[in-house]
């Protein structure tokens, strides 16, 4: 497809409300599973716990650690008593924190906030499109655990609550350091993954660190003119080669999500995947040429945006919505906590 002519309005597609889920399921894995083979053009419906005999032995899945904080916090302005929800996006040093802020242009540059235990901080400038807040006293992840709250996303119409702080959390989930949840890895139980492995399927697991790259929307009105965020990666040596021996073996490398398709098809530029620690602002998006992964687990995406974008250059922008509509037709469950599918 000629540059200039992809519109972001072309990833566009009407989703009722009362699709979009809410809560997570009952038990891990118990979520409904579309199939789209690739190869067939055919959609088949599963479910996610049948995954063990649904993937060939060998398959090498490749899962991201990343651990959400309880990066949203609410304060009070000390000059006027107003509320302000601020969401912690990259700590710049021990006091200092890149944030997004609701009603931003409320919060000046000199403006001070009240948070929990008897915490103060301010915006001491502007970080392109953020801000920044300095508080007086460092905190850490551990402060977080205890006054911070669950970040869930915009189009979940409800407060955290304590099922939440496990829910949305992968089991597997090791290194903090994300703003939102790398959300196709919800549905792994311990079970489901005792199973997978006890099928053939061997793992790896590799962390990026979700944050406005993964997840603010596009607002350009051509795909090409938009700009992703950079968001920290990292492969360690035990990872680099269970996926390298993958590929020489020929086995099929499946991604559980967007961000570690990312991350693979960000490390894999170079023509092979070796250990890694830096940071990638990848767009994926149709006319891709892939790299690393053959084959994706993931979550039914929002209208328009770049996790849209990026399965449709996997599985081609027509064939995924018509597996959406099909998904529609049937009542699946969208977003975070929804359903699943399984592109091959």
């Amino acid at each position: 497809m000629k540059m200039g002519l992809l519109k972001t309005s072309a990833f566009d597609f009407e989703l009722p409300v009362q699709l979009i889920a809410q809560h997570p399921p009952k038990e891990r894995g118990q979520s409904r599973l579309l199939v789209i083979d690739r190869k067939n053009r055919s959609i088949e419906h599963r479910m996610v716990q049948d995954l063990p005999l649904i993937l060939e032995k060998g398959t090498l899945m490749v899962f991201n650690n990343s651990r959400v904080r309880k990066a949203r916090l609410f304060g009070h302005s000390e000059k006027s008593g107003a509320r302000a929800e601020f969401l912690l996006l990259s700590r710049k040093n021990d006091y200092t924190w890149q944030v997004m802020v609701n009603r931003a242009r409320r919060c000046r540059t000199g403006s001070r906030y009240l948070f929990a235990d008897k915490l103060s901080g301010e915006i001491t400038g502007e970080d392109g499109e953020y801000r920044l807040l300095k508080f007086d006293n460092p905190i850490d992840d551990t402060w977080l655990d205890i006054h911070g709250h669950v970040p869930l996303p915009p189009y979940i119409k409800r407060r955290s609550s304590k099922e939440d702080s496990e829910r949305y959390q992968t089991v597997y989930a090791r290194e903090y350091g994300s703003a939102a949840a790398p959300t196709a890895g919800l549905h792994f139980s311990a079970e489901l993954l005792g199973e997978l492995e006890r099928a053939g399927v061997e793992s790896a697991f590799i962390t990026l660190h979700v944050g406005p790259g993964t997840f603010l929307p596009v607002r350009s009105e051509n795909v090409e003119d938009h700009k992703m965020h950079e968001e920290s990666y990292y492969i360690d040596e035990e990872a680099a080669g269970k996926i390298e021996k993958a590929r020489a073996d020929g086995r099929k490398i499946l991604a559980v999500g967007t961000t570690s398709l990312r991350t693979l098809e960000s490390a894999c530029q170079v023509g092979r995947i070796t250990p890694t620690d830096g940071t990638t602002s990848i767009f994926i998006y149709p006319g891709y040429e892939f790299k690393a992964v053959s084959a994706l687990f993931t979550n039914f995406h929002t209208p328009g945006s770049t996790l849209l974008m990026l399965v449709s250059a996997f599985a081609g922008r027509d064939f995924i919505l018509e597996a959406y509509r099909e998904a529609i037709k049937e009542s699946y469950k969208f977003f975070s906590y929804g359903d699943a599918c399984l592109i091959l």
